[in-house]
């Protein structure tokens, strides 16, 4: 049993941004600190898609979570999946194994895809979220020209040819660009019976423009850069049915061999088991300290945590986006009000500095925007690859990812086309 002289017992839930920045910043901080995840390892998810399209090897953007905080002793790391939470006993209850009991707790369990209340269309067009997701995605896209290399009429070689990816948000686009990239210029010259050069990019988006979150300036270039990568772009339509091998957006039906999801995420259910208000997406309602109601000692930040910032004129809500420097920034917060906790002080307003939004559209081609700043093509290219290299976990995965993307960028070639997989040599046969 803990007595009062014992330091507090701090459970951090989840190894991503918020997770694994919650964990440094404790390591000041006289506690016993339990870090757990469903993985063993901290993903940096901007750089998934570089994994989907050839471009990374997964432990390029990968770092062992254990390894990260290797010089915290006082940290204790647990691979296990959490099932819920019982706020009243203060128990975060495991899938597998004793709950462990906490005098804090930080919530950071990110979010999955979301399909519109229909699952059944992620079978055939998978998201990406996970290390695996990307893998899977890799798989689909070489096996697809695999494929139509072996394909005996032009037809279905112009139907294995066609991507369609859904979702016109920093995901889509980046998907999107990294597609015709290898389809105009990667694959270029290593069939002998199908023009790579052929392929179909299309983009759907159902709001007015891809990349909502930018200024107009910025929207209208990311449009002309697909543009001229060759992808087509659809915006205003709404995906009514996705199946195999076939997409229905408005009017349109698009025949399409590979179908890939960048449409929407939806909280992760652990937010429902906190028993505190959630959105209709099931992010959590949290207190302006980042607290939940009657719960001072729970903060939940990143993905999950639904932060109002202000109203629209329909009462509406603004949220902070979901992205890693907000996560970032809630967990620094939330560890800072834990320290106040513990020294008898009040809670401080949470307020979130925004150093910027940036986007890659393909080779040599962003945007980017500072608010003071905004940049598109090569200057915010180069901008988008210095912070994000910078931001990578570990010396060796930025000198490692630094090497490879100016290979990339000189020879146009993308290093790891690799088709992994128990059902990978079946499925080019087609079975």
């Amino acid at each position: 049993m803990q007595t009062r002289a014992d330091p507090p017992r701090v459970v951090v839930i989840g190894g991503g941004f918020g997770g694994l920045s919650a964990a440094r910043a404790l390591r000041k901080v006289r506690a016993h600190v339990t870090l757990v995840d469903r993985r063993n390892y901290h993903v940096f998810q901007p750089l998934l898609y570089q994994v989907a399209t050839a471009g990374l090897s997964p432990g390029d953007i990968a770092s062992p979570i254990r390894w990260v905080l290797r010089r915290q002793p006082r940290l204790k790391v647990l691979l296990g999946e959490v099932r819920s939470v019982d706020t009243s006993a203060r128990l975060v209850q495991l899938a597998d194994g004793e709950p462990l009991a906490y005098d804090y707790l930080i919530v950071a369990a990110g979010a999955i895809d979301s399909y519109f209340g229909h699952d059944e269309w992620r079978r055939v067009a998978p998201g990406l979220k996970t290390l695996e997701d990307g893998l899977e995605i890799r798989r689909r896209v070489l096996l697809a020209f695999e494929r139509a290399e072996r394909a005996a009429d032009a037809e279905t070689q112009r139907r294995l040819l066609t991507f369609v990816v859904i979702g016109g948000g920093p995901t889509g686009v980046e998907l999107a660009g990294a597609l015709a990239e290898i389809a105009r210029h990667t694959l270029a010259h290593e069939y002998r019976s199908v023009n790579t050069r052929a392929a179909r990019i299309v983009l759907l988006e159902g709001g007015p423009d891809v990349l909502a979150a930018f200024p107009a300036p910025l929207r209208a270039a990311a449009a002309r850069d697909l543009a001229r990568l060759g992808v087509e772009v659809r915006t205003g339509v709404l995906v009514t049915h996705v199946g195999a091998g076939l997409v229905e957006a408005g009017a349109e039906r698009f025949e399409a061999g590979t179908v890939l999801w960048a449409a929407g995420v939806a909280a992760s259910p652990l937010g429902r088991t906190l028993g505190a208000p959630v959105d209709r997406t099931g992010r959590v309602l949290v207190r302006p300290g980042l607290s939940i109601p009657d719960h001072p000692e729970v903060f939940v930040i990143g993905d999950l945590a639904a932060f109002v910032t202000a109203r629209r004129d329909d009462g509406r809500p603004v949220l902070l986006p979901g992205v890693a420097q907000v996560a970032m920034q809630e967990a620094v917060h939330a560890v800072r009000t834990i320290e106040r906790a513990m020294a008898g002080k009040p809670s401080e307003p949470f307020r979130y500095r925004d150093y910027g939004n940036l986007a890659t559209i393909g080779r040599a081609s962003a945007i980017a925007d500072f608010g003071w700043l905004r940049l598109t093509g090569w200057p915010a290219w180069v901008a988008w690859l210095f912070i994000h290299i910078m931001k990578l976990t570990g010396f060796r995965n930025r000198v490692l990812v630094l090497v490879q993307w100016a290979w990339a960028y000189f020879t146009y070639q993308r290093s790891v086309r690799l088709i992994t997989g128990t059902a990978a040599s079946r499925d080019v046969m087609g079975d």
